[in-house]
């Protein structure tokens, strides 16, 4: 287990996942590349716009296999993306509706969680790389897993980019990484407490517990309420401003996941807590 002196809080930062759901239109001016955050990803974004706008042109089949969706989802996603310069815009954390972020409910926040989710929270995206809560992007679609023509793996593409572009703010920082695998293989921190990475870094997992076997405890991992429980995790860190793996004992949630140090791992560099809902 990471300790910190309580003295000496470090700062979060909360690595999210972009959702497919989106808020369609927007009330903000087109799209300005120079007025996103981490403006060194802008000419990276502008390659990766383009060759986005030059894939809706190809037939139904290709667009189908890049954006995986078929029939009126992939007519809309289509004409999102061939609008991505002159589409009107809306914030990031606006534009997001998948569960995660309905679990979040921005908009209940109080002024000051808003500021620290403003200050605290990276998104990561397929089309711009990374983007602060506040960017103001278009209707878009492109997973971070695709392969995309004279791009090739969108992850690979952003590798080195967001890794860059994140390592001033992550260096020394406590780290929650909400990402899934395919986020994930976007980025490539430095080591964990050497100085150049974060001062710890936190993943989450979610686990049933079930009836045991031969005095042993088992275990099924949670998928349906994965989101859900995460964008309640997000609120919990804004209002406490968590730090250690200890403050998951005051997390409490609905489901009734409670934070069990007993299962925590170590993966790739990450320290695994384990949120656990008792066997019912």
């Amino acid at each position: 287990m990471v300790c910190h002196d309580a003295r000496v809080p470090t700062r979060p930062v909360m690595l999210l996942p972009p959702s497919e759901g989106k808020s369609p239109g927007g009330s903000g001016q087109p799209l300005r590349l120079d007025r996103l955050s981490f403006a060194d990803l802008t000419d990276t974004r502008d390659r990766m716009i383009d060759a986005v706008i030059r894939a809706m042109r190809s037939p139904a089949a290709a667009r189908q296999k890049l954006l995986g969706v078929t029939g009126s989802t992939l007519a809309d996603a289509t004409a999102a993306n061939r609008d991505l310069r002159s589409a009107p815009t809306m914030p990031a954390i606006e534009r997001f509706t998948g569960v995660l972020y309905d679990e979040l409910d921005v908009a209940s926040l109080s002024k000051r969680d808003r500021t620290r989710l403003d200050e605290q929270v990276v998104i990561f995206s397929g089309i711009f790389g990374v983007l602060a809560p506040t960017d103001a992007i278009p209707d878009h679609r492109l997973k971070m897993n695709a392969t995309l023509p004279s791009i090739g793996k969108v992850a690979t593409a952003w590798r080195g980019p967001i890794t860059d572009a994140l390592a001033d703010r992550v260096r020394g920082a406590t780290v929650w990484n909400l990402l899934p695998g395919e986020h994930a293989a976007a980025w490539k921190p430095a080591a964990v407490g050497g100085g150049d990475g974060p001062a710890a870094m936190f993943s989450v997992r979610f686990v049933d517990e079930g009836a045991p076997m031969r005095g042993a405890r088992t275990f099924t991992t949670v998928s349906h309420w994965n989101k859900l429980l995460k964008g309640a995790l997000v609120r919990f860190v804004l209002a406490t401003g968590a730090d250690e793996p200890a403050a998951l004992s005051r997390f409490t949630h609905p489901e009734d996941y409670v934070y069990d140090p007993s299962l925590t791992e170590e993966s790739k560099g990450s320290t695994v807590l384990v949120m656990v809902r008792p066997r019912r």
